[in-house]
């Protein structure tokens, strides 16, 4: 299905190859886009060498390695705070999987997609083998790749039925990658049309709460590597992938995409718009999460004194976070339960990287918590948004407390301070398998702070490597 004006038809992969072409010049993008970019690359790292602790991630590495190892001579990247390097697809692979596995990763909310967690990844495997990719230019090459990521995802006006995150993510690190290594128009348009084709991932892995769903993003990261390694050989590939018959537009979205985002390229720099999430959950569990904690200072009530809590939330809450708490529940579906996640709330005044212990799970007093939050529509047709949304707490005593958040806290409306990101990326750089000492957490911190000034970006990444 062809986007139209008028008579004209739009190409919209030629509109994504004039952005990258016209912000050749890493200084043309603008220092707040960079600024921001600096600010989620940091806070990525952090999550992914907490990631890097679950369990699943040695099944990973393991089927990393029977992939293939680096040969004598050829230049890898590094699996994140770690010694271990692989090839740049894998790497790619694991650092992707680090950073999405926990749920505790950036998100930009109208689009409803993970940006860093595939353009990071990616980008970083293949900086490191490039070297010598200065600090600035990677910085622009993020704030791109996001823009494209975002400009697709934003197209959406259905329910999410494919795994977004995954798909928008390759395509904008595909990019990102293709402006990194300088390619032309062909090759900008052979990466995008070789990632368009590898493009996976539904919905199916969330449902079920599988550690897939991370999996998933990993796969992409890995992808948009594979796709800039056959493009800069010449290898030819379809190039009208978002307008064309079988397109993203008409086949992702089935035929109905909003195409208006478009016009936002270059007016708008999509990672200013990117959220934290000060919780490692979903990002559509953050509002109620924050508003129930808000209410708890506020009031100073307690967990006992709760008869009940209703959310009042868009569609889009109840899709992926409006599930049964079970007591025989997967880490990965309790971190999308949104009657566990409050229940914990409740009794600890915060959700943590803790919170998923089998004692918890199991916990017979969260349990009886979870039973007691009911989520309600509230009327929304967006079913693409986030907020507002509604907390109602309901005491034993008859008295009853109430918060609106027109946005969720962790938005660029309602922001993190620098010093709770910072307390977030020390508490990661803690929880990894080998936790990093205070002095080095301190150091990578600077080096991140000093990025700009750095002539080969790769730095970053050897400061994370326990000494």
């Amino acid at each position: 299905m062809s986007k139209t004006e008028g008579a004209v038809r739009v190409d919209h992969v030629g509109l994504l190859v004039a952005h990258l072409q016209k912000h050749r010049d890493p200084a043309s993008v603008p220092l707040a886009a960079r600024h921001a970019a600096r600010t989620f690359l940091f806070d990525s790292i952090g999550v992914a060498l907490s990631g890097a602790a679950l369990p699943e991630s040695s099944l990973v590495m393991r089927a990393a390695l029977g992939w293939g190892q680096l040969s004598a001579g050829e230049r890898g990247a590094h699996v994140w705070g770690s010694h271990q390097q692989l090839p740049p697809p894998s790497a790619a692979l694991i650092n992707a999987f680090h950073i999405h596995n926990q749920e505790f990763d950036c998100v930009h909310e109208r689009a409803v997609v993970h940006p860093m967690a595939v353009i990071l990844a990616a980008l970083m495997a293949g900086a490191e083998r490039q070297q010598n990719v200065s600090g600035t230019k990677f910085l622009a090459a993020i704030a791109i790749a996001v823009d494209v990521a975002t400009v697709i995802g934003m197209t959406a006006s259905k329910p999410i039925r494919f795994f977004r995150p995954a798909q928008c993510g390759c395509l904008g690190a595909a990019a990102g990658l293709a402006y990194l290594e300088g390619l032309d128009e062909l090759g900008i348009r052979n990466a995008l049309g070789l990632a368009y084709s590898q493009l996976a991932g539904t919905m199916q892995a969330h449902i079920e709460g599988t550690p897939t769903l991370a999996l998933q993003v990993a796969f992409a990261a890995r992808a948009a590597v594979g796709a800039i390694d056959l493009a800069k050989l010449g290898f030819r590939a379809p190039h009208d992938v978002l307008d064309g018959k079988y397109g993203y537009f008409a086949l992702i979205e089935d035929g109905a995409a909003d195409v208006a985002s478009f016009a936002q390229l270059g007016v708008v720099w999509q990672i200013t718009c990117v959220s934290h999430k000060p919780y490692p959950t979903g990002r559509a569990a953050q509002g109620g999460i924050s508003g129930l904690i808000g209410l708890m200072k506020q009031h100073g009530f307690h967990a006992d004194d709760v008869a009940e809590v209703a959310l009042a939330a868009p569609p889009l809450i109840r899709q992926l976070v409006d599930r049964p708490y079970k007591i025989d529940m997967t880490v990965n579906y309790a971190r999308l339960c949104l009657p566990y996640l409050l229940a914990l709330a409740l009794r600890d005044g915060t959700v943590g990287l803790s919170g998923y212990t089998e004692s918890n799970l199991r916990n017979a007093e969260l349990g009886a918590l979870a039973k007691k939050v009911l989520v309600e529509a509230d009327g929304n047709t967006d079913v693409n948004a986030l907020a507002p949304q509604r907390v109602t707490v309901r005491l034993n005593d008859g008295r009853s407390f109430s918060t609106t958040m027109p946005q969720v806290y962790g938005s660029p409306d309602a922001p993190m301070t620098a010093e709770a990101q910072r307390a977030k990326f020390v508490a990661c750089c803690q929880t990894a398998p080998q936790p990093l000492a205070d002095v080095q957490i301190d150091q990578l911190m600077r080096v991140i702070d000093d990025i700009e000034s750095l002539q080969d970006v790769s730095d970053v990444i050897k400061r994370t490597i326990p000494t």
